[in-house]
């Protein structure tokens, strides 16, 4: 017979930047065996207008038999739901501890791959309020199309981003997610690059919804 048992657990989360010099809170979700604290390095480039947080996965693991390189995940097929549950309520957590230290004129919530799909559950089933949802090289969460009719929320200001060299996604299954994100109302960009997020994509597109 299954049991649970319900225990406190302790999560970590990296930031930079200063809270009280910043206008704009953003979350940046790490993908599949990334750690956050290396994953946050890649935003070193935003100025100190940006709060930048970094949650880290539950799931750490050695990436390599069972010594060397650690690597975390947002969850695996084992105790799904569990773990989603687990996840959005750590991150709705972690964010009324930071609202409560500091005040933001804008949020975003950004997902890479793996971390996607945790976004998109955070941004749709979690307390936080966010302004933007951006989705970078990361399928929608199914379970969240069949709990909720995402097609009847407002998303014009959500986004989804892939690189035309992702050696994850297929030229035909691109195009069927820029499809698909662009049937929800998303703006879909697909720029020249790989399975990673670009710094001057990025950069761009926070501009242009700074304006």
């Amino acid at each position: 017979m299954k049991r649970y048992l319900v225990l406190p657990k302790t999560f970590r989360y990296f930031t930079q930047g200063e809270p009280s010099q910043a206008s704009t809170l953003i979350y940046v979700l790490h993908g599949y065996g990334q750690l956050a604290e290396f994953f946050i390095r890649k935003f070193q480039f935003l100025g100190d207008d940006y709060f930048i947080v970094a949650p880290e996965g539950m799931h750490r693991f050695y990436l390599n038999g069972s010594s060397g390189r650690v690597g975390a995940s947002w969850m695996t097929k084992e105790e799904r739901e569990t773990d989603i549950s687990d996840n959005i309520r750590f991150l709705d957590t972690m964010h009324s501890e930071i609202m409560a230290n500091g005040t933001f004129d804008r949020i975003i919530i950004l997902g890479f791959s793996q971390g996607g799909a945790t976004a998109a559950r955070w941004h749709f089933k979690g307390k936080i309020k966010a302004d933007h949802l951006l989705i970078w090289a990361s399928v929608f969460p199914p379970d969240q199309m069949i709990e909720q009719e995402v097609k009847g929320i407002p998303s014009s200001k959500n986004a989804f981003f892939i690189g035309e060299d992702d050696e994850y996604y297929s030229a035909e299954q691109q195009i069927e997610q820029l499809h698909f994100y662009r049937s929800m109302g998303f703006e879909s960009i697909h720029y020249k690059g790989e399975h990673d997020v670009s710094p001057e994509i990025l950069l761009d597109y926070l501009k242009k919804i700074g304006q």
